[in-house]
């Protein structure tokens, strides 16, 4: 079982269109037959978006950083992933003396950020030292590569 799969994400839905005035494109594909979407915010989006493509099951990775930076969020898609989400938090607060902070809301319209920040750690980031995203990889991450 995927870790998708454990968190519950299972119905795919198109997400809300809200409007914006960012300049890049919006995202206005739907999943894939079989395949659904799923939406995480994370500090340095390029290890988290490299850890993904580290997962079987995960087909394609994107991250922007419109809005408030740096956030850490899961966005859903149906009440059955919000749910998941929800139990997914209470069981890591279970196991840490510190409060974990994260936002857990309605997935809104994605926008993709620029095509060279796209897999950027495994493009080589900043230094060039390319990172692998093979499935099941296990490879320490370093951020902005």
């Amino acid at each position: 079982m995927s870790l998708l799969n454990k968190l519950g994400f299972s119905s795919p839905r198109a997400p809300e269109n809200t409007g914006s005035s960012i300049p890049q494109g919006p995202d206005n594909d739907l999943p894939a037959p079989g395949q659904e979407f799923a939406q995480f915010g994370a500090g340095c989006f390029w290890g988290v978006e490299l850890a993904f493509q580290r997962v079987p099951g995960v087909t394609k990775t994107e991250g922007n950083d419109v809005g408030t930076q740096y956030r850490s969020g899961i966005y859903y898609y149906a009440p059955e992933q919000e749910k998941a989400a929800k139990e997914s938090l209470e069981q890591q607060q279970k196991q840490s003396s510190r409060k974990i902070v994260r936002e857990i809301l309605p997935a809104k319209k994605f926008y993709h950020a620029e095509e060279y920040h796209q897999q950027y750690l495994e493009k080589g980031g900043r230094f060039g030292f390319k990172q692998s995203a093979a499935k099941g990889c296990n490879d320490p991450i370093r951020c902005y590569g």
